[in-house]
């Protein structure tokens, strides 16, 4: 009988996992995939979740922050336009193929159980909660959803059904000569593009890029499409030299977050699955996990009941992080407006870089 089991091992749970660990709790990891592994993400580190970063990691792996490339500007380019903004505290940029490579050591350890290529199908049960795989199952008191934004465990199965536009995620690293220290978004109708340097453990010294894109599947499937779709990425595209294979991802689906479903907790993109522009994902995964071990911390000293450390979870995450989904819809929409009415705005950002401050900041 395990305390906690963590399902996904992910930055969402790896930090559950963590979390609950270093309190006390015997806790299974269960992993679908295998490390290390490459995954549809920007590799934007907020500032606002590098500390925990650091906390989860360890002395073991200090040396993949200090060695991240810091961002510390913002750069949109959209309807021939450039809106530019600082971010600060600056950012960090961190390949996923390295950061849950490290966050599933640093699990470990903690004393976290750590299985990799489990394939879970379902969870039944209130109490204690039996979870069967393809491997066989395990009882645990507690469960915590961090599977992604799209499985079996988080997806209802009507909602697959409903026709909707389709959007997908395209990823893949590039070396360039001198990539500039920012983070830099290329807008066009059907999607946009994220740019920032990048590093590898193994090869830290050739010039990467992260190229990550969300895009309409009837816009651009590929990122050769994407690049032609926004003339300053088209341009700036001529010199790459791809460094990896592309990954992608589909479909991607906007909706109002869900942190728990019956007695399950959910963190990460099983929770909620925020506009990838704002570049919080990593963050959000990292903080809702550790918010949700925290949570369950009063149930496994007995102190209250599970129901009542569901129901803290449910309250701290919408208070904390239902802002940051609200705001980024909103700023989405800014940018799917009518090309005449969103020039328009946009032109008022550019000469208020105050404002254009404010909405980034308002993503946090």
């Amino acid at each position: 009988m395990y305390d906690l089991i963590v399902i996904g091992a992910g930055p969402g749970g790896s930090s559950a996992a963590i979390t609950a660990a270093r309190a006390g709790a015997r806790v299974l990891l269960l992993e679908r995939g295998r490390f290390p592994r490459n995954k549809v993400c920007g590799e934007f580190v907020s500032a606002e979740s590098l500390g925990l970063l650091s906390s989860l990691l360890g002395s073991g792996g200090q040396s993949l922050l200090e060695q991240a490339p810091r961002i510390a500007q913002t750069r949109i380019f959209v309807d021939g336009l450039m809106l530019a903004s600082v971010v600060e505290p600056p950012a960090a940029s961190i390949a996923r193929l390295d950061l849950d490579a490290a966050l599933w050591v640093a699990a470990q350890e903690n004393g976290v159980e750590a299985r990799d290529q489990i394939t879970v199908q379902t969870v039944t049960g209130g109490g204690p909660v039996t979870v069967s795989a393809n491997s066989g199952s395990f009882e645990s008191r507690a469960v915590i959803n961090c599977s992604g934004r799209w499985s079996n465990l988080t997806t209802p199965p009507s909602e697959s059904y409903k026709p909707r536009e389709k959007w997908l995620g395209v990823k893949a690293h590039f070396a360039e000569e001198k990539p500039p220290q920012s983070v830099d978004l290329y807008f066009f109708n059907g999607g946009y593009c994220g740019v920032q340097p990048v590093t590898l453990e193994t090869d830290r010294k050739q010039n990467r890029v992260n190229v990550c894109a969300m895009v309409r599947a009837d816009v651009a499937s590929t990122l050769d499409e994407v690049f032609e779709r926004n003339p300053s990425l088209r341009e700036r595209s001529r010199t790459w030299q791809p460094l990896t294979d592309p990954v992608s991802t589909s479909p991607l689906l906007f909706r109002e977050p869900q942190p728990v479903e019956g007695n399950i907790l959910r963190a990460g993109d099983a929770a909620g699955f925020v506009d990838p522009f704002v570049g919080d994902g990593i963050s959000l995964a990292l903080r809702g996990g550790a918010l949700a071990a925290r949570s369950l911390a009063p149930f496994f000293q007995g102190e209250i009941s599970l129901a009542a450390s569901i129901e803290s979870y449910r309250r701290s995450y919408e208070s904390d992080f239902l802002p940051v989904f609200r705001t980024s819809s909103q700023i989405r929409h800014i940018f799917l407006l009518p090309r005449m009415m969103r020039v328009v705005l946009l032109t008022a950002l550019k000469h208020s870089p105050a404002l254009t401050h404010y909405f980034i900041r308002q993503t946090r």
